[in-house]
């Protein structure tokens, strides 16, 4: 069962929490360990587990960039420890800014290297926008999905940065 069957939503790259969480707190009252104590070693057993994938499952849906990882996952088209390539473009604006970062003395700097990195975390994110927001299993291609892909390994990229700043 993957989290999307657990929670009975579709496939999405894009998860509504707010509305995710009415069902995360009834299935945890269904799946609650305290309700199966009487039962038998098994059931008990598969009570924990179908918690525990629950209780991940809802840590995943949380992050958008863990549920962007999971579908892919999920789809076949992402591997953990996988080397990826980058566009070499790509790759020089984050050595800039990685140098301008480790030349940085002054907050303000920071800051500017902040607004630097948020510029281009936008303009990643604008060609894969529609990818990500109206994804339809079954319909939306497996190049969009390729696309999404390159998109969640730049943001991890720039996360990294974001990261050495704070």
């Amino acid at each position: 069962m993957n989290y999307f069957e657990l929670f009975d939503i579709p496939v999405q790259l894009k998860v509504d929490t707010a509305s995710l969480s009415k069902k995360f707190f009834a299935l945890s009252k269904q799946f609650h360990p305290d309700y199966f104590a009487n039962e038998t070693e098994q059931v008990q057993t598969d009570t924990l587990e179908k918690a525990a994938l629950l209780n991940k499952a809802w840590k995943t849906f949380q992050s958008p960039d863990a549920t962007i990882k999971y579908l892919l996952q999920e789809k076949g088209l992402l591997e953990e420890e996988e080397k990826y390539d980058l566009p070499p473009s790509f790759l020089m604006e984050v050595m800039d800014i990685n140098e301008l970062l480790m030349d940085s003395e002054e907050p303000g700097q920071l800051d500017e290297i902040k607004f630097s990195i948020t510029n281009l975390e936008n303009e990643i994110y604008a060609p894969v926008k529609d990818i990500i927001e109206n994804y339809k299993d079954g319909i939306s291609s497996e190049k969009e999905l390729l696309q999404v892909k390159e998109y969640y390994y730049k943001k991890k990229y720039l996360d990294r940065l974001l990261r050495e700043i704070k």
